[in-house]
C-alpha cells in the first residue's frame, strides 16, 4: 500500500502492508467522487460504462433534490428528504451496500443488527435484569 515510508500505523512491527487490499469497489470510489464534486446532487446509483488497461468508467445517476419535478413525485420524492444527503459516503448506495456485507438471508448473518460491528456488539453484550 503507497504509505508514507512504509509506517504500520497502530500494528505490531513485524505484521507490514504489502498485501493489504482496498476493501471497497472501484464503482463505490467513482459514486464518492462525483458526490464530492457535485454537493448539490443525491447520488442515485451507477453503471459500469467502459474500462481501458488503466481506467474503469462509470456513469452515476445524480438527482437535483429540489427540481419541483423529484419533490412532487411519489416514487421517488424520498430522496429529497435531508437524512438522504450524502448516501454514498455512508456506504447507502447499492456498490456501498455491497461492500458492507449487507442483505437477506443465511449468507448475511454475519451482519444482523445492520453491520459486523452491531452484530459483534449484540453477541458480546451481556444483559441482565435490574432486580434479580
Amino acid at each position: 500500500r503507497p504509505v508514507p515510508k512504509g509506517c504500520t500505523y497502530g500494528k505490531p512491527k513485524t505484521h507490514g502492508i504489502n498485501q493489504l487490499k482496498f476493501q471497497r469497489s472501484l464503482r463505490s470510489v467513482a459514486e464518492e467522487r462525483a458526490g464530492r464534486r457535485c454537493g448539490a446532487l443525491r447520488v442515485l446509483s451507477s453503471y459500469w460504462v467502459a474500462e481501458d488497461a488503466t481506467y474503469r468508467f462509470y456513469e452515476v445517476i445524480m438527482v437535483d433534490p429540489f427540481h419541483k419535478a423529484i419533490r412532487t413525485d411519489p416514487k421517488i420524492q424520498w430522496i429529497a428528504k435531508p437524512v438522504h444527503k450524502h448516501r454514498e459516503l455512508r456506504g447507502l448506495t447499492s456498490a456501498g451496500k455491497s461492500s458492507r456485507g449487507l442483505g437477506k438471508g443465511h449468507k448475511f448473518n454475519q451482519t444482523n443488527g445492520g453491520s459486523r460491528h452491531a452484530h459483534w456488539k449484540t453477541r458480546n453484550t451481556l444483559s441482565l435484569r435490574r432486580k434479580r
